[in-house]
């Protein structure tokens, strides 16, 4: 490898002369260069292009298995530092495992967590961002602490705490997305090492093979694409794998016995280890196990093999500890108390009491018949002490089976704040003993609300929850025909509470007394004393859903005007306005910048000529719409863009165009 670092130049402040540590393992470009005290980890990839100078603020880290791509820029500040995940002091931290992608700049003091993404051209500066978090393109982080495991939208202008704070969370596409990434830069780097070695090339692309591979099926032959994505996302959560096996006599006794440690963090290096478990134990069963090395406990267990039959069938048909729930006839011979129980649980159930024991949350449950559910009486079906997934969900489906013509509802709670944090319904009487005849409607509080037989949108509801996790109050208003025109909103009482079914109840209350008035959703930030959500939820005369351009939370057109009044999960456009364009509008509404819009002929646009429309003083959402439909209808044969400004900067974050004149 031949690459250009250096010591750092002696200046007054750093008379050192330290030079980069490189790990053997690393690929640097000789295009790149390297200057002063930067510390680059193992199995690092260094693209052409890249500048990282330690030669005012330093120490620098780059973490094991992070790849920094062309044109990027890490510098720092003489002074101002991070704390490193080792406890020392840094200019700029960067963990292990994240992409630094082409032409961003880190710029100290600055912290980028471990299986970060930065996206093209975003700046980091004066900030920390968390571990998992994903920034995408054109981004601006500055002066903030970025929360792990956040999600920052391409364009973002983040430069204060209160905007970190509301920042949405990670989906699992975004971390499909960023392990991608990572999987391609890393059969890079061995790429390049072997570019001049021919007799290397065949292994690399074994390597590559089996560390990239979008779905699993064709290079993990043994795992399915469930187990494989399983695999990714827990580490992507910086959990430990680990696996397990039993012989029938020991599975119908639990006792478990452990494979080899998988002391590796790397996903190629895991998926190896796996196959070698399967390979070694090809007549048992096996399972997955998620450790969570800092609480010291498990987050998630998944049967990935059973003996006699084919393992890429059982693999996928294990995607929880608790597989037997979609056993195939045949598939589940010796799979213990949970073979008969199939047609219980649904889907959503299991992924909602994964995540709330992935979050330290107890697991309990609670059932009523028709007359103590209309009271809110729910009687428990008895404590469930255990932590592991599969110990629970047993006990959730002998619930059902002794409560079978009741309600039955699932219940996170928080051992330690002593309260509830969410509330399922599982089973309604009266309806088909499987998984798709539960719907999945949260009931966060004592009146076991239930988002289908209210006649709210899945959308509202949806909202509604946003709004409450965010700290968030809400609120309702509503206005007849004649006052909707004038935006003369007349509310419909605060709502105090902030237990979702009290919310969602206050929300029906006020719908069914204003039965032929709009009716729209209020989100407050009591701190900042602001709106940050409005969202019309009924207009008069929707008898049907096509009229209200809303579905009924089951996605059931046809019964929408048998559900009572249509509510529409959403602000229709106005007229010359998208549905993009009222969600932009939204956003910078609720990011506290102000709304203007600029217009331009042909003539105009052709040289970026363009005319101020003027400022619009208004803060409410439906007001907005109004005055930008009413620049569009002015000017309807140019050329209008909407900007929104950030007043406290004094700058422009964001350019739409509205409208193109018809050629």
């Amino acid at each position: 490898m031949v690459a250009r670092s250096a010591a750092a130049p002696p200046t007054p402040w750093s008379k050192s002369l330290t030079t980069p540590q490189i790990d053997k393992t690393a690929y640097v470009h000789s295009f790149s260069n390297i200057i002063g005290d930067v510390y680059v980890g193992e199995k690092v990839l260094i693209a052409p292009g890249t500048s990282i100078r330690a030669d005012e603020g330093s120490p620098f880290h780059i973490g094991n298995g992070t790849n920094v791509q062309d044109g990027v820029v890490v510098h720092g500040l003489e002074r101002g530092r991070v704390v490193g995940d080792d406890s020392n002091l840094y200019s700029v931290w960067i963990g292990d495992n994240a992409s630094i992608t082409h032409m961003a700049l880190i710029h100290g003091p600055a912290y980028v967590g471990n299986d970060c993404f930065i996206g093209f051209r975003s700046t980091v500066f004066n900030a920390r961002v968390g571990q998992g978090s994903i920034v995408m393109m054109h981004v601006l982080i500055q002066d903030v602490e970025i929360p792990p495991g956040k999600y920052v939208a391409s364009g973002s202008v983040i430069t204060n705490q209160q905007q970190a704070d509301r920042l949405p969370d990670v989906q699992a596409g975004d971390v499909k997305f960023a392990t991608h990434v990572l999987g391609i830069n890393d059969a890079l780097r061995s790429g390049y090492h072997c570019a001049d070695n021919l007799s290397c090339i065949a292994s690399v692309r074994d390597e590559m093979t089996r560390a990239y591979e979008s779905s699993g099926s064709s290079s993990h032959t043994r795992l399915s694409a469930d187990v494989v994505q399983q695999v990714r996302q827990l580490l992507a959560q910086n959990f430990r794998i680990g696996t397990e096996h039993a012989d029938v006599r020991r599975f119908q006794s639990a006792s478990w016995t452990s494979c080899a440690p998988i002391q590796a963090t790397r996903e190629s290096e895991v998926f190896a280890a796996l196959e070698a478990c399967l390979a070694e134990h090809s007549k048992d069963y096996v399972r997955l196990i998620g450790i969570d090395p800092g609480a010291k406990r498990r987050v998630f267990e998944s049967i990935i093999q059973r003996p006699n039959g084919r393992t890429g069938d059982q693999t996928q048909t294990s995607s929880a500890s608790y597989a037997s729930h979609t056993n195939r006839s045949g598939s589940n011979a010796g799979s213990g108390n949970n073979g008969s129980q199939g047609a219980g649980l649904s889907q959503d159930a299991i992924v909602q009491v994964r995540q709330w024991l992935a979050q330290g949350y107890q697991i309990g449950s609670e059932h009523a018949d028709k007359r103590r559910f209309q009271t809110s009486s729910w009687q428990s079906c008895g404590a469930i002490n255990s932590q592991r997934e599969g110990d629970i969900l047993a006990a959730l489906e002998q619930c059902l089976a002794e409560h079978s013509g009741e309600y039955v509802r699932l219940i996170g709670v928080d051992k330690q704040a002593k309260r509830r944090v969410g509330e399922l319904i599982v089973q309604r009487p009266g309806m088909a003993s499987s998984p798709s005849s539960y719907q999945a409607s949260s009931s966060q509080g004592q009146g076991g609300y239930a988002a289908p037989s209210a006649g709210l949108g899945a959308d509202v509801v949806a909202q509604v929850r946003q709004l409450l996790a965010q700290g968030h109050q809400v609120g309702m208003e509503h206005a007849d025909k004649r006052r909707f025109q004038t935006s003369s909103w007349q509310t419909c009482g605060a709502v105090d509470s902030r237990r979702e079914a009290d919310v969602l109840g206050a929300l029906e209350r006020c719908i069914a007394e204003h039965n032929g008035e709009y009716v729209r959703l209020i989100g407050v930030d009591t701190q900042a004393k602001r709106r940050v959500v409005e969202m019309i939820i009924q207009r008069p005369g929707g008898a049907g859903a096509s009229q209200a351009g809303a579905t009924t939370s089951n996605g059931d057109r046809s019964s929408s005007a048998s559900a009572g009044p249509a509510y529409s999960s959403y602000t229709p456009a106005p007229p010359g306005l998208s549905q993009e364009a009222v969600e932009q509008v939204r956003r910078a509404l609720a990011q506290g910048y102000q709304i203007s819009t600029e217009y331009a002929d042909e003539r105009r646009f052709k040289t970026s000529s363009w005319q101020t429309g003027g400022v619009i003083q208004a803060k409410r959402e439906s007001e907005v719409l109004a005055a930008l439909s009413a620049v569009i209808s002015e000017h309807s044969r140019a050329y209008v863009r909407l900007v929104g400004t950030d007043t406290d900067s004094k700058r422009r974050v964001l350019e739409t165009m509205l409208q193109r004149p018809s050629k």
